[in-house]
């Protein structure tokens, strides 16, 4: 078992936006089915992959390509404190007040590194003064607890 991160900061309209969030379905849509949803499919082919995003499900990182992986770590300590990293960069960004707390990314921080050690991912989101939102996730992989059936991007 090891562990992928990953990290993205944009516009939180880009954020809502499900559809690129989503993964198209296993199967294309039947033939006489209405355009406006067969168009959707073939978006949501193109998009979901090719955008960094955060996928509404944290597993599903795994579905996006290698070149999405910020870093791979084969403990979860390690991969906490990249993740104290990314949140000690944006924390005085934070548009909440409690957010930019000293103590708080080491609370984060901490509960992350317990998760990751029984197998479970970590997602974080903040919104950053203005519109931006800021997403960093820990995915496990090899197997994930979630998605068992994801393979490894970098395999």
């Amino acid at each position: 078992m090891h562990y992928h991160g990953y990290a993205w900061v944009g516009e939180k309209k880009t954020f809502d936006d499900e559809s690129v969030r989503r993964p198209p379905p296993e199967h294309a849509p039947p033939e006489g089915i209405d355009a406006a949803l067969r168009e959707r499919y073939r978006n949501a082919v193109a998009d979901f992959p090719a955008t960094g995003v955060p996928p509404m499900r944290t597993a599903h990182w795994l579905m996006k390509p290698a070149a999405m992986v910020r870093g791979t770590w084969e403990e979860p300590k390690e991969a906490g404190e990249w993740l104290g990293l990314r949140l000690a960069e944006f924390a005085p960004r934070f548009a909440s007040e409690a957010d930019r707390e000293a103590a708080r990314p080491a609370l984060l921080v901490g509960a992350a590194v317990e998760r990751l050690t029984w197998g479970g991912d970590v997602s974080l989101g903040h919104y950053l003064n203005g519109t931006v939102f800021h997403a960093v996730a820990l995915v496990t992989c090899s197997p994930n607890r979630s998605g068992p059936e994801l393979v490894c991007p970098l395999m």
